[in-house]
């Protein structure tokens, strides 16, 4: 059985096996735990999108940078210029425990991958015609001369599976990073493999959060549903995609380029 779907479901296990033979993909005898799927997983979204945003340079041209994120440290996403003010933040709590008792963990986000932008030098953004000088966006952030730290593009957090006990640990994350910013609101995407439309949905229904939920193989499992007469989940795949709420994985790429 593809170790991405639940042994427990019958669903679950038709849709992958489906998933997996339009793969062309083969499944051995063994298992592999959660946690070395899980990493796999990250690894191979982080290849992909390195490899194809690196071809999008004359549709997004800019410095940029694609990289995992450490899930041991929980102020990552303090180097990025839109929350170094963090780091001011959990200083505080550290000292005050009335104040780390009121803010709890709410400032602390540790996305899978991040994307971020580095800031321009003057040269290069007066390359065509003089745009910048000492008297003139003294405050753009996209500035060297006014920002030295990263700015944060996007946040991707990457589920091999979804469990109920863990799906809503994106959106309390998305929540976190829209509540603790300052300035520009990166993209906050989730990437999946779950088989599972409804508990796709649990994470992808609904909007002022999580930005879209991209699968990595949408349309074999669009075709596994309906080959496997599933209606309900038929359905719910319908309403996801065309309530723009789920895409392929092949659309992240452009979607990042935006």
């Amino acid at each position: 059985m593809p170790n991405f779907a639940d042994a427990s479901s019958r669903a679950s296990s038709n849709i992958a096996r489906r998933i997996v033979e339009k793969l062309q993909g083969e499944v051995s005898i063994g298992r592999i735990a959660g946690q070395t799927s899980g990493k796999v997983f990250e690894d191979l979204v982080l290849e992909f999108i390195q490899d194809c945003f690196g071809r999008l340079a004359h549709l997004r041209p800019g410095t940029w940078g694609i990289k995992k994120v450490s899930s041991r440290d929980r102020l990552s996403i303090a180097q990025f210029e839109q929350y170094t003010h963090l780091v001011i933040l959990d200083e505080a709590a550290r000292s005050n425990p009335a104040l780390a008792a009121a803010l709890g963990s709410d400032y602390t986000i540790t996305p899978d991958i991040v994307m971020f932008r580095v800031p321009k030098p003057d040269d290069r953004i007066n390359a065509i015609s003089e745009l910048v000088d000492e008297e003139s966006a003294n405050y753009a952030i996209l500035r060297e001369r006014n920002n030295r730290a990263s700015i944060l593009h996007a946040s991707i957090s990457c589920k091999w599976t979804i469990r109920s006990d863990r799906s809503q640990n994106c959106r309390t994350e998305a929540l976190n990073l829209i509540r603790n910013r300052k300035g520009k609101l990166p993209h906050i995407i989730v990437v999946t493999a779950e088989p599972l439309p409804s508990r796709i949905a649990s994470i992808a229904l609904g909007t002022g959060d999580i930005d879209c939920v991209y699968h990595f193989a949408l349309y074999e499992l669009m075709a596994a549903v309906t080959e496997a007469d599933l209606e309900d989940a038929g359905e719910m795949l319908r309403i996801m995609v065309e309530g723009k709420r789920l895409r392929d994985i092949s659309d992240l790429p452009l979607d990042l380029a935006v």
